[in-house]
C-alpha cells in the first residue's frame, strides 16, 4: 500500500511541477490485460479452471448423493419400508455426508484461493520483469499499474509491449523446458 502511495505521489508531483519530460518518462500497465491476453496468463487460467473443475466434480458428486438420500428420507412410502434402525442409519449417513460436503467445500475454497494467489504472484513477477525491460528500452523512469491512475493518456500505456515481452519470454522458457526433457 505504501509503495502504491509513493508511486502516486511521485507521478502527481511530476505532473504538478509541469515537467512534461518527466510525465513522458512514465509508463502505465493494465495488469488485468496482462493476465487475460498473455500466453502465460492464459495457460495459468486454463490450469486454474481445470483444478476448479476437478475439485468441483467431487463436490457435486457428494452433494448429489446427499440430495438422493434426503429425498428418500422425505419419501413416506420409502420410510414405511424401512426398519427404525435403517431409518436411523440413513439419517446418520446424511449427517456424515453433510459434514463431508462442508469440509470439501471449505477445502475447495482454500485450495482455489491459494492457487489464485500463486497465479497472481507468478504473473505479477512476469509483468514486473517485462515492465522493467520495457522501461529500460523506452527510457522510462516510472511504470505504474493502471489502477493507481485516475487518468492517463493512451501513449503512456505500455501494456501491449509488456504482453509481447511476456509472450516472448514464455516461448523461450517453453523451448528450454522441452530441451531439458
Amino acid at each position: 500500500m505504501f509503495k502504491q502511495s509513493c508511486k502516486k505521489w511521485i507521478f502527481l508531483t511530476c505532473l504538478a511541477a509541469g515537467s512534461l519530460s518527466a510525465a513522458e518518462s512514465v509508463g502505465v500497465v493494465n495488469f488485468a490485460d496482462c493476465v487475460t491476453n498473455s500466453k502465460v496468463g492464459q495457460e495459468e487460467q486454463a490450469r486454474f479452471d481445470g483444478m476448479k473443475k476437478q475439485l468441483g466434480t467431487h463436490l457435486e458428486q457428494t452433494e448429489k448423493e446427499m440430495n438422493d438420500l434426503a429425498s428418500k428420507l422425505n419419501d413416506p412410502e420409502y420410510l414405511d419400508g424401512l426398519s427404525p434402525e435403517a431409518e436411523k442409519d440413513l439419517k446418520e449417513k446424511i449427517a456424515r455426508l453433510n459434514e463431508e460436503f462442508s469440509r470439501y467445500q471449505n477445502q475447495y475454497y482454500q485450495v482455489l484461493n491459494q492457487a489464485n494467489m500463486k497465479v497472481v504472484q507468478l504473473i505479477s513477477s512476469k509483468v514486473n520483469a517485462a515492465s522493467e525491460l520495457i522501461a529500460k528500452d523506452k527510457k522510462l523512469t516510472l511504470v505504474l499499474h493502471k489502477d493507481v491512475c485516475f487518468f492517463y493518456s493512451s501513449p503512456l500505456d505500455i501494456t501491449v509491449d509488456v504482453i509481447a515481452h511476456m509472450d516472448k519470454a514464455y516461448e523461450q522458457e517453453k523451448k528450454e523446458a522441452d530441451k531439458a526433457r
